[in-house]
């Protein structure tokens, strides 16, 4: 149950993954009033990982449920207020923002957007149910989990080609699909991934079902020239499809993003808009990870505070 707050807040943070959660935090600690909406869970993309183990600090791999829970019992302990919330609709009029939600109505002259980003599927059957569970969207996050065992990485562009460079610093059972007859990404890029003694790739090939119950068991695969199928037994299936910036909300308002629709900013997070940052996966960024996000948040909250002194003529000179 949400307490008794007003509509009227110093900052609203849009999104509890990660990034909004630290800026909720670092918001609320430095004496603001901070609320912010989440639709889903707290945790965002994050909980789709199995276990944190690249954190600073961390003796152990982190169970990402007790992770999130922490930061969230933390936000609200510094006084943020979490209300689970769909945003519907971003204005803004004058130098006030206006987030319809389907909680209610609220105004605050600064929004942090930390609404993330989406790992684009493959659509096949197996995907959702085995993610976290052997299907990976991120070499860097899990590609320690599968030192020395079989695994599938499935793309075709840049990023997929680092994605499977990277594998091999775990994996030397590489299977690397995509469903053209060639790369899409850079020579450089493509030349290191067809030479890599590591790395076998067959193009013209598609995923059409990830195989297994409680993990990984292997994949059916389709050979669009050869017309036929074949199934291979892998433990990890990595997709590096791309992933698409949650930026809807923010549209309407003409944003500056990169041509990806990332949204652009400042080393201070603000965003193309006055009173407006951005922060974690949305974010025009070359690494992502939990720890940017955090790191992103924090900056935002700092940055956001600069911003309500500023216009509130009470900046420090």
């Amino acid at each position: 149950m949400l307490r008794t707050m007003e509509t009227t807040q110093d900052v609203i943070v849009i999104g509890g993954g990660p990034a909004g959660l630290t800026a909720a935090a670092y918001g609320a600690r430095a004496g603001l009033k901070v609320l912010l909406l989440e639709e889903m869970s707290y945790g965002g993309q994050g909980l789709l990982i199995e276990s944190l183990e690249n954190y600073p600090g961390l003796g152990e791999a982190a169970d990402t449920f007790a992770f999130f829970a922490a930061m969230e019992a933390q936000a609200r302990r510094f006084g943020a207020v979490l209300l689970t919330a769909r945003a519907k609709s971003l204005e803004r009029t004058g130098e006030t923002y206006g987030v319809t939600t389907d909680r209610g109505d609220f105004t605050a002259p600064a929004v942090i957007l930390a609404m993330g980003a989406r790992h684009r599927h493959l659509d096949v059957p197996g995907e959702e149910a085995l993610a976290g569970k052997g299907v990976s969207y991120c070499a860097s996050c899990d590609g320690p989990f599968f030192k020395g065992r079989p695994i599938l990485a499935v793309g075709g562009g840049d990023s997929a080609c680092a994605e499977a460079l990277c594998l091999t610093k775990f994996s030397q059972k590489i299977l690397m699909i995509h469903r053209k007859p060639r790369f899409r990404a850079q020579k450089s890029l493509s030349d290191q991934v067809l030479a890599h003694p590591a790395i076998t790739v067959r193009f013209s090939t598609e995923v059409r079902e990830i195989l297994g119950t409680d993990k990984v068991r292997g994949v059916r695969l389709w050979d669009n020239r050869m017309e036929r199928e074949t199934t291979e037994d892998l433990e990890g299936v990595f997709i590096f499809a791309g992933i698409l910036p949650q930026t809807e909300l923010v549209k309407p308002l003409g944003v500056e993003t990169d041509k990806g629709g990332f949204v652009r900013t400042t080393p201070g997070m603000a965003a193309s808009l006055p009173g407006l940052f951005a922060a974690g996966d949305l974010r025009a960024s070359p690494f992502r990870q939990v720890v940017t996000a955090c790191a992103d948040g924090a900056v935002a909250a700092h940055s956001a505070a600069e911003y309500l002194e500023a216009l509130r003529g009470l900046a420090y000179s």
